[in-house]
């Protein structure tokens, strides 16, 4: 579908709403943004595309799957949400198959892909701590290595953009600085990190952690773990996973009321996100999925089926704020985290055109990707894009 001019009610622009928004698109990217006359009767909104940071797989397809299909699969299915670009996240495997999905996410970046934008790789494993596992296998945790982490990296070609370690272990530290070095950004996980060996990790360099309250130490008033230095700690950037079963929602207000701006939207979506009830596979483990909640075979959070949108839906409930407020948790803030904010993240003259059309219940009706419609519902669009 062509189209040079989007007419919308209302566009979420860095100061505000603008009524009555007419966007120039031109060659991918936002020309211009303006208050027109024209009357728009679709009373549709136009948004910046969400950013999902963390996220492993949907529709039966897993970044581990190491092939181009399932990573197609995962950038339509989330184009479907809003989702308007992604990191692909591996869990922890033999070191051969975490390099063969390092690999492919290199070249499907190179082969393109359909709909939301694949950024890069997120790796998750293997360098966490036991005691805070989940889904990760025990047998196949161990410390940060420099000469492993340098042979990915090469892999890679500068596609492998964060990579989440647990800062206990002698050598984290050391990683840490070099990693932040050489621009790769670091989040603390799967750790049972006291407070102050998170603070000297996030002083190190790391830039935040990893899906706060799950897979770490938690809070307690005399040893504020790693939630506690996730919670007070300035420009601690901090994951997490807004969808009812992970963190209470009493909680995700009060992490929103700490964290503020650095408060990050993921999914940690699995392949069971979109599928039915059943058992699936999640790296080496076997996880059960029912009422779309999924649990290991011990009984341990395995990951979600959550997606951007609902978490953004979910964090205007739970923290009491405006729709507008938690889209920014989804996407401006995850586009700074990331450091692509120049390009991604809002409505703004000569940033990509990754936009996202709601109509008045806040459902998606359409995804633009770099100036492209790459997904519509059967809303008639045809008054909106012209």
């Amino acid at each position: 579908m062509e189209f040079e001019k989007i007419y919308a009610k209302q566009a979420l622009t860095p100061v505000g709403w603008l009524a009555n928004a007419m966007l120039t698109i031109k060659n991918g990217k936002i020309i211009k943004i303006e208050q027109t006359d024209k009357v728009c009767s679709d009373n549709i909104k136009v948004l910046p595309a969400l950013i999902d940071t963390h996220v492993h797989g949907v529709m039966g397809a897993d970044t581990m799957d190491a092939n181009h299909e399932a990573l197609n699969t995962m950038s339509c299915f989330l184009a479907q949400h809003g989702i308007g670009a992604f990191l692909a996240t591996t869990v922890t495997e033999s070191h051969e198959k975490i390099e063969a999905a390092l690999v492919q996410v290199k070249q499907s970046i190179k082969q393109g892909v359909a709909g939301a934008t694949l950024l890069g790789s997120y790796l998750e494993g293997p360098f966490f701590n036991a005691v805070h596992k989940g889904a990760h296998p025990e047998t196949l945790l161990h410390a940060p290595d420099r000469k492993l982490i340098e042979k990915w990296l090469a892999l890679a070609e500068g596609t492998l953009k964060c990579i989440a370690l647990a800062p206990e272990y002698p050598n984290a530290l050391e990683i840490i600085a070099w990693l932040r070095s050489i621009n790769i950004r670091v989040m603390v996980g799967h750790t049972n990190a006291d407070y102050q060996t998170t603070k000297a990790a996030l002083l190190a360099g790391a830039s935040g952690v990893v899906h706060c309250y799950n897979g770490m130490s938690g809070l307690h008033h005399r040893n504020p773990g790693v939630v506690g230095a996730a919670l007070t700690i300035d420009n601690c950037q901090t994951e997490i996973i807004i969808d009812g079963h992970h963190v209470h929602p009493a909680a995700v207000d009060i992490a929103y009321k700490c964290c503020g701006k650095n408060l990050l939207l993921i999914s940690d979506a699995m392949r069971a996100t979109g599928m039915s009830d059943g058992d699936y596979q999640l790296g080496k483990l076997k996880v059960h999925v029912q009422d779309h909640i999924v649990r290991t075979e011990d009984g341990s959070l395995a990951g979600s089926t959550l997606t951007i949108d609902r978490a953004v839906s979910n964090l205007a409930d739970y923290a009491n704020i405006s729709f507008a407020q938690a889209w920014l948790h989804g996407s401006f803030y995850p586009a700074k985290a990331l450091g692509i904010d120049d390009t991604l993240g809002s409505i703004a003259p000569n940033k990509l055109a990754n936009l996202v059309l709601l109509n008045d219940n806040n459902q998606i009706v359409a995804t633009i990707i770099n100036g492209h419609v790459v997904y519509k519902s059967s809303t008639d669009l045809s008054k909106v894009l012209v």
